[in-house]
């Protein structure tokens, strides 16, 4: 089976866009409830995955964000991660040598057949936010690969294809073009929203067409 077709634009007309990378812990938590989200919205889920390390490149961020934030803001971050793992009762451990690669993974999700998307995303979020494995060592994708029924060998030569290494330049310039700066995201109708706590304003944004930015038109902080 051929990998699901991927149309570059801002939104999917009737889907939340889910903008992940397995490198970012908060879209490990955001993924982990993503099936949540589906069921309060009422709407599908689109997998969109993309290098966050390009994402960065493309906007001028710098590719390693703890690097550069003030001590106080990183600890707070490195706490709230926790807090927000424990509150929606998600295992989370960070791995050593965070962060890790995590490009071949990306684009062996890409070959994967369609109807193994989301058992391979929960299989490489778990290796790498739950086991502390590497997504840059190719045992470890393929036995993640295989513990999901794949045939290991062939999905991860399909992902060392030019054919993928495009696909997946085209998905993350596609996630620059929607406005994405940074995971986890989600677009629905048009609408972009960063983080795994907004889930919620999501889920009304998808449900009920809140959006308390009309009228805002001179809104400044």
């Amino acid at each position: 089976m051929q990998p699901p077709p991927f149309e570059p634009a801002a939104s999917s007309p009737g889907t939340i866009d889910f903008w992940f990378d397995f490198s970012c812990p908060y879209a490990y938590i955001a993924s982990c409830r993503r099936h949540w989200l589906a069921a309060a919205s009422g709407r599908p889920i689109a997998l969109r995955p993309m290098l966050l390390g390009g994402v960065f490149a493309a906007i001028g961020q710098a590719q390693n964000l703890s690097s550069v934030l003030a001590p106080p803001k990183a600890r707070h971050n490195r706490a709230d991660v926790v807090r927000q793992a424990a509150w929606h009762g998600v295992p989370i451990a960070t791995p050593v040598g965070h962060p890790h690669r995590t490009v071949d993974a990306l684009r062996a999700l890409l070959a994967s057949p369609a109807d193994a998307w989301d058992a391979v995303v929960d299989a490489f979020y778990a290796a790498y936010w739950r086991e502390g494995a590497s997504l840059a060592d190719p045992a470890i994708l393929a036995g993640r690969l295989r513990s999901v029924g794949l045939d290991a060998q062939a999905v991860l030569a399909r992902a060392a294809s030019d054919a993928i290494k495009a696909e997946l330049r085209t998905r993350t310039a596609a996630a620059v073009a929607a406005g994405v700066f940074g995971a986890p995201a989600f677009v629905v109708d048009g609408a972009l929203f960063w983080g795994a706590d907004r889930m919620d304003m999501v889920v009304r944004a998808a449900r009920d067409g809140w959006n308390p930015l009309v009228g805002q038109v001179d809104f400044r902080f």
